[in-house]
């Protein structure tokens, strides 16, 4: 997987007349204008660092478990490393820009909607690539995408959620006139869906099993889009220069818990259901729909990033925000 690659295919799909549209209903509130988001783990020197804890925000999603059992294992003690819970990526974008963290586990967009704000966000680490775990679902009657013509789909106000509604909808003949589109926050899938205001949703992690087992059915999911969705872990440029210490401490117990989650599955599974409310075996099914690497796998696909690419995505990003905007 090259991150070059994919950040492209994320702004190329801006070109497509229908993805612009979509792209435009659910991302008006962000100004999509530049990428400079820096790949790389090189870290700044610093003698001493600040009293107070970096401060590194997650969701309830599964590929950040192992942060989580780093911690349970007793990797960050003694270390000013502080984990924050939040209930959507959305908010952790928010407590981002708020200044209430240095850093998160977000979905590869919103490091790029939020390097396109304020340009100082840096991804240090891939957590995992969906091989499934990112799932459309319908009512039980919808059979298939095509069945969806005419109906309410609730779908996530973030680039993720169109790409992943837009690939889903053209592998299937499907335009996004065809359908009504209500973009929601991920907390309120699940009332929304059970209370019957909506057909289908995009959604994952614990919604998505809530869902399933409320009767839902797979109508589409991230393993017929191979290596598109991606969760990282960024912090702020400052941290970088004022925690440099502290986030190889962050990110070198992270992979340690992920090779003892390898060796042994039952016993992290047992500790990160304390925080996901899934049972061990619903947490070991969803970690099967996921690729994680481990360091050395990880340090490769961030070498093969070419930093002058990105940079040179300005002037390209900007014309087709605004191609954009006249489909609207």
């Amino acid at each position: 997987m090259n991150l070059i690659n994919l950040l492209i295919k994320y702004q190329n799909r801006l070109l497509n007349k229908s993805s612009g549209v979509l792209f435009v209903k659910l991302l008006k509130h962000l100004t999509w204008s530049i990428v400079t988001v820096v790949l790389g783990i090189a870290l700044a020197n610093r003698t001493t660092e600040p009293v107070a804890p970096l401060r590194i925000g997650a969701n309830l999603w599964t590929g950040y478990g192992t942060l989580y059992l780093a911690r349970d294992l007793g990797y960050y003690d003694k270390k000013p490393v502080k984990l924050v819970d939040y209930p959507s990526g959305t908010e952790e974008v928010r407590a981002y820009r708020n200044n209430e963290i240095e850093g998160a586990g977000l979905s590869i967009d919103q490091a790029i909607s939020l390097a396109a704000i304020q340009e100082n966000i840096k991804i240090i680490a891939i957590m995992e690539v969906s091989h499934g775990g990112d799932v459309f679902l319908g009512k039980p009657e919808i059979t298939d995408m095509k069945a969806l013509k005419g109906k309410r789909v609730g779908v996530e106000a973030t680039s993720l959620g169109a790409l992943f509604i837009t690939h889903a909808l053209e592998k299937h003949g499907i335009s996004v006139k065809d359908i009504q589109i209500f973009p929601l926050e991920l907390t309120e899938y699940e009332q929304a869906y059970k209370q019957g205001t909506l057909d289908a949703v995009f959604t994952f992690g614990l919604v998505k099993i809530k869902l399933l087992v409320a009767g839902s059915r797979s109508l589409f999911d991230s393993k017929q889009i191979p290596g598109e969705i991606v969760d990282i872990l960024a912090v702020s440029t400052e941290a970088l220069t004022n925690y440099s210490d502290t986030i190889k401490a962050l990110i070198n117990p992270r992979f340690c818990a992920f090779n003892h989650s390898k060796k042994s599955p039952g016993y992290a599974d047992i500790r990160i259901t304390k925080r996901t409310q899934l049972t061990p075996k619903r947490i070991w099914e969803t970690f099967k729909l996921l690729r994680q690497n481990n360091l050395q796998e990880n340090q490769k696909i961030l070498n093969e990033t070419n930093l002058k690419i990105v940079n040179n995505m300005k002037n390209f990003i900007q014309k087709t925000w605004e191609l954009c905007w006249k489909f609207d």
